[in-house]
């Protein structure tokens, strides 16, 4: 009886596929190494990334020591012998000085007037309701799709008649003007994400709106306005076109206008024009490198609340 019960068991294992379990073991397997795979091949592409940012910025870092026979010999060597006075005599060179200085107050400028103006407006679409609300909204995210070259011949005209040609402000306030609508999409988001009880409890505190906005919400928003801020401040640095309209006296010349006048000058040294290059992109880097874990948790939060 237990024989032929034996028998009948071998029949039905084999019959409904008695290798399964091995099967599912095997896939598993195949399931755990899965997300390893994936994850090495994240590794890479950021690996890879990282490389094609970090190589040309070496390469302009020890080019700048070199000399010019040296970046024709061996681009890719280290310098033999070093030549720090590539950079030193940057650094003496009063044209760096008052470069960096009229690009430090436009950035500065540009950033106060799009982050303040920025909040203000995004306060009022996020936490208001009026008629047209989304209309306005809309409006702002068009402004996304406006390429500053295409305003530049009225723009200039603009500041001709209104005399701000060779004025600081001819450019910070186009530059607060194109820089509002990304501002205003990220602040709008993180404000209608703050509690409407945060809000009531401050009114009945006896908050007013205004007090609500300057006291509360903006100091609750920092990570936003970190964000904002270093990308208003990134372009603004990096803006070569519309200073090179604005700016025809030499005084108030950027650090992208000065790069451009600098290589035109040194065009036979090439080395001197790489450490200018890399000593014009260290004041951006810095701020950037002091304002990375305020920019990071301010992009991880938006894409949360998003």
């Amino acid at each position: 009886m237990t024989a032929r019960t034996d028998k009948t068991a071998d029949a039905v294992v084999s019959k409904t596929g008695g290798s399964r379990p091995a099967k599912a073991r095997r896939g598993s397997g195949n399931v755990r190494r899965r997300p390893v795979l994936a994850g090495l091949s994240l590794h890479a592409l950021a690996l890879t990334l990282v490389a094609l940012v970090l190589i040309p910025l070496l390469f302009a870092v020890i080019g700048g020591f070199k000399d010019t026979t040296q970046l024709a010999d061996n681009a890719f060597g280290l310098p033999d012998p070093w030549h720090p006075e590539n950079y030193t005599d940057v650094l003496t060179a009063g044209d760096f000085w008052r470069q960096l200085f009229n690009s430090t107050l436009v950035a500065l400028g540009t950033t106060v007037i799009t982050v303040i103006a920025g909040a203000m407006v995004a306060f009022v679409l996020a936490r208001f309701a009026f008629r047209m609300r989304e209309g306005f909204f809309t409006l702002f995210t068009i402004g996304l799709m406006f390429p500053p070259a295409v305003a530049i011949l009225p723009l200039f005209v603009l500041l001709r008649e209104m005399g701000l040609l060779d004025n600081p402000l001819g450019v910070i306030l186009p530059q607060a003007a194109f820089g509002l609508p990304i501002t205003i999409i990220i602040l709008r988001g993180f404000f209608r994400e703050v509690p409407h009880e945060v809000e009531e409890a401050a009114i009945l505190d006896g908050c007013s709106p205004a007090g609500f906005f300057w006291r509360i919400l903006m100091p609750m928003s920092r990570p936003a306005l970190a964000t904002v801020s270093v990308l208003a401040l990134v372009v603004s640095w990096n803006n070569y076109f519309l200073p090179l309209v604005v700016f025809t006296d030499p005084s108030w010349w950027t650090l992208p206008l000065g790069v451009q006048q600098f290589q035109g000058q040194y065009a036979s040294d090439t080395a001197k024009v790489l450490a200018y290059l890399v000593l014009a992109m260290l004041p951006a880097l810095g701020f950037f490198a002091i304002a990375e874990r305020h920019l990071a948790s301010g992009l991880t939060a938006g894409a949360t609340k998003g």
